[in-house]
C-alpha cells in the first residue's frame, strides 16, 4: 500500500469533523469540500453565493499548494449547491479559478450544508512529481 500523508493548511478551515482536509497518496490528492469560511475568524463570509464561492475557491486552492498540487492540476471537481438557481453565479466566479482547461466537474444541489452555506467545492488533483 502506498503512503497515505494528511494534509492540512493554517490558510484553511480546520476540519469541522472526524476527516482530513485532504489526503495526498502517491501523485494524487483527494481534497475535502470547502465552503466559504474564512480561517482566521472561523466564519461564513458575509457577502452571499459569490463571496463564499470566491472564499470556498481560495481556501481549496491554499489546501492543494499545502499538498504539493495547484489549481492547475485539478482533475476533477464537485460543487454542491444548495440553490441550483445559484449556478449561474457560482459558474462566473469558478471561471475566474479555473480560466483555461478547467477540470471535470460535477454539481448537485442538495437540501443542506455545513454552517449553512450556500456552496462547497471538493477536488481531486495530481501532485507535482
Amino acid at each position: 500500500m502506498s503512503n497515505r500523508n494528511v494534509i492540512a493548511t493554517e490558510n484553511a478551515p480546520k476540519a469541522i469533523g472526524p476527516y482530513s482536509v485532504a489526503i495526498q497518496t502517491g501523485s494524487m490528492l483527494f481534497c475535502s469540500g470547502q465552503v466559504g469560511i474564512n480561517p482566521a475568524v472561523g466564519e461564513l463570509v458575509p457577502g452571499g453565493l459569490e463571496a463564499e464561492t470566491r472564499q470556498a475557491l481560495t481556501n481549496l486552492k491554499n489546501v492543494l499548494e499545502a499538498g504539493g498540487a495547484s489549481l492547475e492540476s485539478v482533475v476533477k471537481t464537485t460543487v454542491f449547491l444548495r440553490d441550483m438557481a445559484d449556478f449561474p453565479a457560482m459558474n462566473t466566479i469558478y471561471a475566474e479559478f479555473f480560466p483555461s482547461n478547467p477540470p471535470a466537474r460535477s454539481t448537485i444541489a442538495v437540501a443542506g450544508l455545513p454552517k449553512g452555506a450556500l456552496v462547497e467545492i471538493e477536488a481531486i488533483a495530481l501532485c507535482k512529481q
